[in-house]
C-alpha cells in the first residue's frame, strides 16, 4: 500500500532521533556526532563535526560505542552492533518509541 509522504515522515523521525541523541550526548559531555539519510542513521563517538569515510570511523572511540551499545541493549533498545553499520527506522517506530529511546540514551551517556 502506497502512503503519501511516507519517506518524508521517516526522514523527519530520523532527524528527530539524531538531534535528540546529539543533545543528550552534549548534555553529558560526550563527544558525539550522527549521520543520516532517509530512514538510515549512524552515530560516532568523536570530536569531529562529521564522519564521512572509513578512515574517520576508524578514528572514533570504538570502546565508547561498545559501552553505549550494550547499555542501550540492557534497556531494550536494539541498535546496529557496530559503528561500521547503519541503523534504520521504520513506520513501526512511533514518536513515543523515539522518546523512550532518547531517554534510554541519556541514561547511557550519563554512565560513559
Amino acid at each position: 500500500v502506497q502512503q503519501d509522504g511516507l519517506y518524508e515522515q521517516l526522514s523527519a523521525r530520523v532527524a528527530q532521533l539524531c538531534t535528540g541523541l546529539q543533545t543528550a550526548a552534549a548534555k553529558n559531555g560526550i563527544p558525539f556526532t550522527t549521520n543520516n539519510a532517509g530512514s538510515m542513521f549512524g552515530f560516532f563517538f568523536t570530536e569531529a563535526e562529521s564522519v564521512s569515510n572509513f578512515a574517520q570511523v576508524c578514528e572514533c572511540d570504538q570502546e565508547a560505542f561498545k559501552a553505549f551499545f550494550h547499555g542501550m541493549l540492557e534497556q531494550g533498545v536494539y541498535l546496529a552492533p557496530s559503528a561500521f553499520e547503519a541503523s534504520f527506522l521504520s513506520t513501526a517506530h512511533t514518536d513515543d518509541i523515539i522518546e523512550k529511546t532518547l531517554q534510554a540514551a541519556d541514561r547511557c551517556f550519563a554512565k560513559l
